[in-house]
């Protein structure tokens, strides 16, 4: 039986959700929060990162309220209803004030990831090649797109802790 596109992109989100709990699985308050300079992110700020990218894009794509705002997470981690905040262009400061639990952190990536799959599950292929209103890209991007920006963004970013974990741990680290 052949494999719809949409069922590749169901598989990679639960691969990186995986992936994303093993990466933190066993980190320390201090190692969630390390930062190799003052500039770097720490592993805390990654994780919420991807996660509120993905929500944010996906409810984009879906028309409805993100989980963030929707589901009170935002209230969870001490932060405003404000369905832009993603962390883009947080300075150092900003970074270290959003350090927060590990499994806050997971409980709200697997929110995301389920909301994302029950949007993912109805679409046709008709569904992922539908382009968006972004006239301002060239080629105008469709659904199909949009969601591999968003698994690229994901990937990327865990990618990136998994380094910070090995720079923690002395070694070079992969999640197996």
């Amino acid at each position: 039986m052949p494999m719809h596109s949409k069922d590749v992109v169901i598989a990679a989100l639960n691969r990186n959700q995986s992936v994303l709990a093993m990466t933190l699985d066993g980190m320390t308050p201090e190692q969630m929060a390390f930062r190799p300079d003052e500039t770097s992110n720490s592993l805390a700020w990654l994780a919420w990162h991807l996660t509120r990218v993905q929500d944010r894009e996906t409810c984009g794509l879906s028309g409805q309220e993100q989980a963030w705002i929707a589901d009170g997470w935002h209230a969870k981690f001490g932060k405003a209803a404000d369905a832009n905040e993603t962390g883009m262009g947080y300075t150092p400061d900003q970074v270290t004030a959003s350090e927060t639990s590990t499994q806050l952190i997971l409980d709200y990536h697997e929110a995301v990831v389920d909301r994302s799959k029950a949007y993912l599950e109805p679409l046709t292929h008709e569904d992922l090649a539908k382009e968006l209103d972004e006239p301002q890209w060239d080629p105008v991007p469709t659904v199909g797109i949009r969601l591999v920006s968003i698994l690229s963004d994901n990937t990327q970013h865990i990618g990136q802790m998994a380094y910070v974990r090995g720079i923690i741990e002395g070694k070079k680290w992969y999640p197996s």
